[in-house]
Parts: structure tokens; C-alpha cells; sequence
């Protein structure tokens, strides 16, 4: 039976969640991966509530649809939690990643304790002191990469620099690797 990965993003508008789906699932593929990665927007404007679907698998991959029931959750935005169903399908077990400056522990009392793996990270204190930016999408897959097995921090910085070279000025890019570097080492569970 094929081993299959879903991942949902929670994120706004401008907040980067299109392009760190894009940049996993070019880090994916480049372990050996099959992938699919997709966006869903609202508004679509900066700001407005979206979402990021990518698909991770040793198979072919024939389905066509959103995630309902992803493995892993990754939240951009903490305050999407109060007004999205960010858990909604995420199973006993599963992985919550959420930019923040709250604790694990501070976050699961106030999601009410689910049964999931928590982590947590400033992504987006991480973004401001490496890029200048509030830009929470590349510091969290340095946060994936920590702990999950979907990717290897080595290979994750080189799609960021591929997918970000030539769009984003050089010291940007490095500002972005540093990011996710931060992140794996920063990155805390429940």
C-alpha cells in the first residue's frame, strides 16, 4: 500500500503559504517523492484567509481534491484559530505546527488539550530579524523539517534557494535559509 502525506496550510493573504507548499513539494520531489501542490483562496487579497494543500507519496497521486483529513497541519497565523476549523479532520496523533510566541503547553490548554502533536515556533519574529519581513512561511518549514520525516534540512534550503532565486534579491534568499535554520533549532513541542 502507497504511503501517502497530506499537509494543509492555514494562512493570509501574503503570508507566504503558496509558496512554502510549492517549496516542499519541490524538496519532495527532489528526495524521490511523488507531490502535488495546490493553493485555496477566498478573497483573494492580502489578508484574507487561505489554504495550501500538498500531497506527498511513494505512489502516483490521483486524487483531485482538498484536504479533509490532513496528517500534518501548519498555522501561519495563530489567530486563524479562533475563526478557521484548523484542526477540523486532523487525526489523534497528527502534527500541529503554529507560528507563535505562546508555549506548546500555552496553546494546547487554549485549544482545549488535543489528542495531537503540538509544536510551536516565532516564525514570525524569525522572518522580522532574518528578512526584515513579517513573512511566516519559510522559518516553518524549517519547523516541518525538524519534526517530521517529510524533509531533510539540507535539501529544504536548497529549494528555497531555487524557488526564491531570481524572484527575491540575494540577501533576501540567505535571509530566508536563515530562517528555516532558526527555526528547526527553535521549534518547541508540547
Amino acid at each position: 500500500m502507497a504511503k501517502l502525506t497530506e499537509v494543509r496550510w492555514h494562512g493570509r493573504g501574503g503570508q507566504g503559504a503558496k509558496t512554502a507548499g510549492y517549496v516542499l513539494a519541490v524538496a519532495a520531489a527532489q528526495q524521490g517523492w511523488t507531490v502535488q501542490a495546490f493553493p485555496e483562496y477566498g478573497a483573494e487579497r492580502r489578508g484574507a484567509p487561505m489554504r495550501s494543500y500538498v500531497r506527498i507519496s511513494d505512489a502516483p497521486i490521483r486524487l483531485r481534491s482538498g484536504i479533509d483529513n490532513p496528517d500534518i497541519v501548519i498555522v501561519l497565523d495563530p489567530s486563524l484559530i479562533a475563526t478557521e476549523s484548523v484542526l477540523s479532520g486532523l487525526p489523534d496523533g497528527g502534527l500541529l505546527i503554529i507560528n507563535t510566541d505562546q508555549s506548546p503547553q500555552e496553546v494546547a490548554e487554549s485549544l482545549g488539550n488535543p489528542n495531537v502533536k503540538l509544536y510551536t515556533v516565532n516564525a514570525s519574529a524569525i522572518s522580522v530579524d532574518t528578512i526584515g519581513r513579517d513573512i511566516p512561511n519559510t522559518p516553518m518549514l524549517g519547523a516541518l523539517a525538524k519534526v517530521s520525516d517529510l524533509l531533510e534540512l539540507d535539501i529544504t534550503l536548497k529549494a528555497v534557494e531555487e524557488q526564491l532565486s531570481g524572484r527575491l534579491p540575494a540577501p533576501v534568499v540567505e535571509g530566508n535559509k536563515e530562517a528555516i535554520r532558526r527555526a528547526y533549532e527553535e521549534v518547541q513541542v508540547a
